[in-house]
């Protein structure tokens, strides 16, 4: 299991479901308020925000929930989200960076830096893991969208770097330069994708024993339940057997 899977950086872990509905549509909601925000409130003019409402109606979000969210973005009585990252080391050594959306910074720090405590961890200053990963450009389609070696080709054909297809998902990444262009490009031949955003990926994974694989994952959990907390990114491995046993 590779932590610099940008996609699935917290799957696949404990066998753990999906978070509870409510919480995923606090997230795709919040995603929805600051995509708006940052540009138009029309779909076809803010890439951004016609990424976010797809996630949301895939997720089965009710449409005056999302359209309740581009006006708040638009400044329509709505709480004013900002986007903060936080960088620190988990157990083992590995590097986290921690993107999140909060109308309260110094309660959002607080809660990272306390989940980080607790597991053996520690929150440091901004840019201080970031530099042991790579900024990309990422885009997610379904499996369904496309055959494994339809999205490659397009991919290529778009501008993408690489192009990683199981049988949940298409990976596309790309310079941050080319996001746009690439995005475009897929969706005009595949439909809008379901995730399109600048990312990370570690330059050089760590591989980390089951006990601190553990702990690790117990910090990524609490993590994940925090409303403010929009993806994790690690750049740590673990071992098959380390994954089979944790699992179980």
């Amino acid at each position: 299991m590779a932590g610099h899977s940008q996609f699935k950086n917290i799957m696949h872990r404990k066998g753990r479901q999906d978070k509870m509905k409510a919480a995923k549509f606090t997230r795709l909601l919040r995603e929805i308020q600051v995509a708006s925000k940052s540009g138009l409130p029309d779909v076809t003019h803010n890439p951004r925000l016609r990424t976010a409402v797809q996630a949301a109606r895939a997720e089965n979000v009710p449409k005056d929930n999302i359209e309740r969210a581009i006006k708040k973005g638009q400044g329509a009585d709505g709480e004013d989200y900002e986007e903060v990252r936080y960088e620190g080391y988990g157990p083992g050594g590995v590097a986290l960076i921690v993107e999140a959306l909060t109308d309260n910074r110094n309660r959002t720090a607080s809660d990272i830096r306390a989940a980080f405590n607790r597991f053996g961890g520690s929150l440091g200053e901004t840019n201080s893991v970031s530099f042991q990963f790579d900024r990309v450009g990422q885009v997610r389609f379904p499996a369904a969208a496309a055959s494994m070696d339809e999205m490659l080709e397009a991919a290529i054909e778009a501008g993408a770097d690489d192009c990683v297809s199981d049988e949940e998902s298409h990976e596309i990444t790309c310079s941050p330069d080319d996001l746009a262009t690439v995005r475009d490009s897929l969706e005009a031949r595949f439909g809008p994708p379901e995730q399109a955003f600048l990312g990370w990926r570690a330059q050089v994974p760590v591989m980390i024993d089951d006990e601190k694989a553990e702990s690790l994952f117990k910090l990524l959990d609490v993590l994940d339940d925090n409303d403010d907390v929009q993806r994790v990114i690690g750049n740590f491995e673990v071992s098959e057997t380390a994954l089979a046993r944790l699992t179980t």
